[in-house]
């Protein structure tokens, strides 16, 4: 791939194909505010007419949505329909198809080749693919995208995106259409269509499950596994299905182990923070020539999260997370990095200053973040972007999209936790709503029905239905803190935000109490907009104040982490760690040494 397109590098992590077309870059572009483009055929657009510029009389740089600098547009007002359009030409053999794929496109995406619709697909946040090679020409073609994003539709999973043209408090700058890497990647009709990674470290084996496209009699699949390079398993069996299940075997288990933790097992690296190990994965599909059809390459983590006690587990030794609350927006992309460096680093910083791991907040990220906390060993607690308007709609839509966001990240060692939910939004008359509450109940059943290895929240932050952590928000002072958290009993007590840290019908059960924000300590040159939960007017005063609320939860027995407000400015939000273009306001190592503290070392609690 050409380094001078944007993010080049291959946008699927866990799934990995050597042959593959980045579709990033210059594209033709047009804003449809009166939305004529149907009605006017601009999906039948030819390949030459784009080099005109009517009706796509714009250009914009994919993947960066038009109101992102970045795109070369930089237009924040609404125009809640668009159009994108490019050539591309093909090269495929007899046997092969060509597949089309789209990271995410916010919020409905409706898609054309050469004039024949390809896909349709609903959802900001999440994957699409097609099949695209019936439509193919054998001259140039045209690929086009209709982007449909109602601004101001509260019934919408849109997380932080405002749906007022001015950002607000704690809402930014809206993403509209495309806004993650589009790409052709040229298959094999018989292939290898997805994968899932179930580690299971008790009996040091992985659980591996394949879909394949365009079964017949004779395949067979080879699953190959290395650890740093080294051999560890070379399997391969008979494809009778076109679902593939398997264990694979990593550590031979002779006589049992004499010791209770299982990091000290011989024969299998786990990963934690501290030791990211990671299995390298590669599938081939052959057929029963044993000529290679398909070939993917993957990874995985061998890890166990569990909750018992009243305690996070990981590998069988008590968790203490140290969370910050990252939103994922950047001055130049807004929800697009601006390159894969910059998403690197964004967990590099949060790791520089002590935290073991991040509460995605509001988002669903793209993988490459997942990636990069996968390889530096960071925690994740992957979260849904939340509507703020109940309705059947938006259940139909949250319910849907959520499904493909934890079937896309399932595999990813790094997500420790789920979050359908987050403070009641979409959901706001729980108290009074039997439907309202057996919507949490049922995300939380969703959710643990798609994954049994994850703990899942009801509602970060407050109104836990049922639930596997106690999540809660607090914005008050070190004294409020110590005061609410200093026990189970008041700590379940504690209503913050005047709302109840259970809904109508259920209690706490055990589950292990995490402060999952507070903080929000504003601290920046004030120009009249700037906003945060609480303001300082200092570097020695800020550090202060954080050492104090840090100090305040780290006493607290009860508390088993925390997740700290925030990692960065958001535009007029200026209540980060570091600014909007990612620079320390304080000293990192000051920093460092609050968040890491004693409390949770003399503890025995692993980092």
């Amino acid at each position: 791939m050409s380094e001078n397109l944007p993010h080049p590098e291959y946008p699927r992590p866990q799934l990995r194909r050597e042959r593959w077309t980045n579709l990033n870059g210059e594209w033709a572009f047009a804003f449809d505010d009166e939305d004529v483009g149907l009605a006017a055929d601009w999906q039948n657009m030819a390949a030459g007419g784009l080099r005109y510029g009517d009706p796509f009389d714009r250009r914009i740089a994919v993947p960066f949505c038009y109101q992102a600098k970045l795109s070369g547009i930089g237009d924040t007002a609404f125009h809640d329909v668009v159009w994108y359009a490019r050539a591309f030409e093909h090269d495929l053999s007899e046997e092969e198809r060509l597949l089309l794929h789209f990271g995410a496109v916010d919020y409905r995406a409706t898609v054309w080749v050469n004039g024949v619709k390809v896909a349709e697909h609903e959802g900001g946040h999440t994957p699409f693919s097609a099949d695209v090679t019936y439509a193919l020409q054998v001259a140039e073609n045209t690929l086009v995208v209709r982007a449909e994003d109602p601004s101001r539709d509260t019934m919408i999973p849109r997380g932080k995106q405002y749906w007022k043209e001015e950002s607000e408090g704690i809402f930014y700058t809206r993403t509209t259409g495309i806004w993650q890497t589009v790409w052709l990647e040229p298959v094999n009709r018989r292939r290898i269509c997805s994968l899932q990674l179930t580690p299971d470290v008790d009996s040091a084996s992985v659980d591996v499950e394949t879909g394949i496209e365009g079964f017949e009699p004779g395949l067979s699949l080879r699953l190959t596994v290395k650890l740093d390079g080294v051999l560890v398993l070379d399997d391969r069996m008979s494809v009778r299905s076109s679902v593939v299940e398997r264990r694979l075997p990593l550590a031979a288990r002779g006589e049992p182990p004499d010791t209770p933790h299982i990091g000290e097992w011989t024969g299998l690296a786990l990963w934690s923070p501290g030791e990211p190990n990671l299995y390298d994965l590669r599938l081939e599909l052959l057929d029963n020539n044993g000529t290679v059809l398909d070939s993917i390459e993957s990874y995985f983590g061998m890890r166990k999260v569990e909750v018992k006690d009243d305690k996070v587990y990981l590998n069988g030794r008590p968790l203490y997370q140290r969370l910050v609350l990252d939103q994922g927006y950047w001055p130049g992309g807004v929800l697009t990095a601006p390159t894969d460096d910059d998403l690197k680093r964004d967990i590099e910083l949060a790791r520089e200053m002590g935290f073991n791991g991040a509460r995605k907040h509001q988002k669903v990220e793209d993988p490459r973040w997942l990636y990069w906390a996968d390889q530096l060993g960071f925690l994740v607690w992957g979260e849904m972007a939340n509507a703020y308007t109940y309705s059947r709609d938006y259940v139909r839509r949250i319910t849907a999209e959520w499904q493909e966001a934890v079937r896309r990240d399932y595999n990813h060692p790094c997500v420790v936790a789920w979050v359908p939910m987050n403070e009641s939004w979409g959901v706001p008359d729980l108290a009074t709503d039997p439907a309202q509450r057996e919507h949490l109940l049922a995300l939380y059943h969703l959710t643990r029905s798609l994954d049994r290895t994850r703990p899942v929240v009801s509602n970060d932050g407050w109104e836990h239905a049922r639930t596997d952590l106690l999540a809660l928000h607090n914005y008050g002072g070190p004294e409020d803190l110590a005061a609410s958290y200093a026990t189970v009993e008041s700590s379940v007590a504690a209503t913050p935000a005047n709302r109840p840290a259970y809904v109508p019908g259920h209690g706490y059960r055990e589950e292990p109490v995490l402060v999952t924000e507070f903080g929000g300590v504003a601290f920046a040159g004030g120009e009249g907009k700037d906003w945060g939960y609480s303001t300082v007017t200092d570097a020695g005063e800020f550090l202060n104040r954080y050492e104090s609320l840090i100090d305040a939860l780290l006493a607290c027995e009860p508390v088993q982490g925390f997740c700290y407000t925030q990692l960065t400015d958001v535009e007029q939000e200026v209540n980060g760690l570091l600014t909007y273009d990612r620079e320390p306001k304080v000293e990192l190592a000051r920093i460092r040494s609050i968040t890491t503290g004693e409390r949770p070392a003399e503890r025995g609690r692993d980092s």
